[in-house]
């Protein structure tokens, strides 16, 4: 059965280490989606009417970090542990022991969003339609993180070629839904979103970047989990499915809502100022 498995390549999930100082690969893939992303965003708001200057996407980017990390952590913790952290609260902080939740993560963002907007008095969904355009680049190098961390594993599949044994998760070669994940949510999602920007029509639709965000997001995720495993303390839930799916719904009914009612909010025609202090001016 394990004929047409692939090999794992066992990568040190340790990148570098001086002394007790270990940097880590997820570590640096959480700060190279942050960067790029911040770079993309720049160079987006740089020519698209009502969006922030750079100045404020630079400043924005500790809010967006603290949106990724203080929602993903809360949304594990109340999606799929709420027992035992009730049971255990000084562990919540302990976000080194592992445990972020995506969907926890994206609620995080929009709330940061929310706060940011109202503060510098910007547009809500033009400021979420450019966090959104550039999260695939974040979410692409998540799970080649979590590949190399031989963690969130896919399920069994011995007579696919590409198939592989991972550490840990016994003898049986499993779908690497780690790097099937990088392609749908990074990849593909990133490419789409990309097109739809460079469509005026679209582009002048405020909240529409953002709409097809969500419902590319959940539609990538929901088929992805039926080739990944569950989580084991979870298993499969309500008519089979699994937390992953359950929560990637909402965000694809949301995301269409949104694309919906976009028509609404219609954008001032795009500028194209010199640099950001004619843009501030």
């Amino acid at each position: 059965m394990t004929t047409l498995a692939l090999a794992y390549p066992v990568i040190d999930p340790i990148a570098i280490q001086i002394g007790p100082l270990a940097i880590r690969w997820y570590a640096l893939a959480y700060l190279t989606g942050l960067l790029l992303g911040w770079w993309y965003v720049r160079a987006l708001a740089r020519r698209t009417s009502e969006s922030p200057t750079g100045e404020q996407v630079d400043d924005f980017l500790v809010w967006a970090t603290l949106g990724v990390v203080l929602g993903g952590r809360l949304g594990y913790v109340l999606f799929y542990k709420p027992g035992y952290y009730l049971s255990n609260p000084l562990e919540i902080a302990q976000v080194w022991q592992g445990g972020m939740a995506f969907h926890g993560g994206v609620l995080g963002v929009l709330a940061a969003i929310w706060l940011f907007s109202r503060r510098h008095k910007l547009s809500f969904l033009r400021m979420a339609d450019l966090v959104c355009a550039a999260a695939p680049i974040g979410l692409f190098f998540g799970r080649i993180a979590n590949f190399i961390n031989n963690e969130l594993w896919g399920r069994p599949a011995p007579d696919v070629a590409w198939a592989m044994v991972f550490p840990g998760a016994g003898d049986v070669p499993r779908h690497p839904s780690q790097l099937y994940e990088a392609f749908l949510e990074g990849l593909v999602l990133f490419a789409v979103l990309f097109v739809l920007w460079r469509i005026p029509a679209i582009r002048a639709r405020k909240g529409f970047i953002a709409g097809a965000f969500l419902a590319g997001y959940g539609l990538a995720r929901f088929a992805v989990e039926f080739f990944r495993e569950p989580d084991p303390f979870l298993g499969t839930l309500a008519a089979g499915l699994s937390m992953g799916q359950l929560l990637s719904l909402p965000m694809v009914l949301l995301g269409i809502a949104v694309m919906v009612a976009s028509g609404r909010f219609r954008a001032a025609p795009d500028s194209a100022p010199a640099n950001d202090k004619e843009r501030e001016a």
